[in-house]
């Protein structure tokens, strides 16, 4: 709760409007909210996640979306995918294929995102990573962050990269917010790269929810109110 309450107030202080919903008790992994949904200026998608005691948790926020966006698509049955999985880029929208999102729930997806007016292309996450983002992150237009292992792929070709030293394999997925990028405050090295790179880092424990594979990005859903 100390790490989730510093989360929001981080967020805060970089100029973000917060909207925090209710606990689910029945969802143990709800506070990780961005696997449930995809969200643009445009619009927002409701997705599948792909393990299956959290399937209904895209039931319980479909509401709030409904609430805040015109627009809002449904993932078709059959298919999964995680909002982890998705990387969203000036170029494309990056989609992964994961444990948690499938071949079938990533096409479909792809087509989801062409209706809101963007282009999405599906890559492979490595075996092992529990999503795409768990090893990379977007920290400007240009600029992406990752593993040394999903870099060698060659997915980020085109883009300037940064790679996380070995053994802070988890600060690969940092929080890009406004001007601010928000780091695991355990990832000393990681800071020091990105503060020499000129970024307005702030660090932010990540200790309890590393525990499960998760990062900053999962804990919210983020998107720029009328293009702004």
């Amino acid at each position: 709760m100390a790490e989730h309450d510093a989360y929001i107030a981080a967020m805060r202080n970089a100029g973000v409007d917060v909207t925090i919903l209710a606990p689910l008790e029945a969802f143990p992994d709800s506070i990780f909210v961005e696997d449930t949904a995809l969200v643009f200026t445009e619009g927002a998608i409701l997705l599948r996640p792909g393990t299956a005691s959290r399937v209904d948790e895209t039931v319980e926020i479909a509401g709030a979306l409904r609430d805040m966006f015109n627009n809002v698509l449904e993932l078709p049955v059959p298919g999964h995918a995680d909002g982890g999985d998705v990387m969203y880029t000036p170029k494309c929208v990056l989609i992964g294929l994961s444990a948690r999102t499938d071949k079938v729930g990533a096409e479909a997806l792809v087509s989801c995102i062409d209706k809101l007016g963007a282009k999405a292309k599906i890559v492979a996450t490595p075996e092992g990573v529990l999503h795409f983002k768990t090893a990379s992150s977007l920290v400007d237009e240009e600029t992406v962050i990752s593993t040394a292992r999903l870099a060698e792929t060659g997915v980020f070709e085109g883009f300037r990269q940064i790679i996380v030293p070995e053994g802070e394999e988890g600060a690969a997925n940092v929080l890009r917010v406004n001007d601010v990028v928000m780091v695991g405050a355990n990832y000393p090295r990681t800071i020091e790269i990105l503060d020499k790179e000129g970024y307005r880092v702030v660090p932010l424990r990540t200790a309890e929810i590393e525990k499960i594979d998760a990062g900053l990005s999962c804990m919210s859903l983020r998107w720029y109110r009328d293009g702004k």
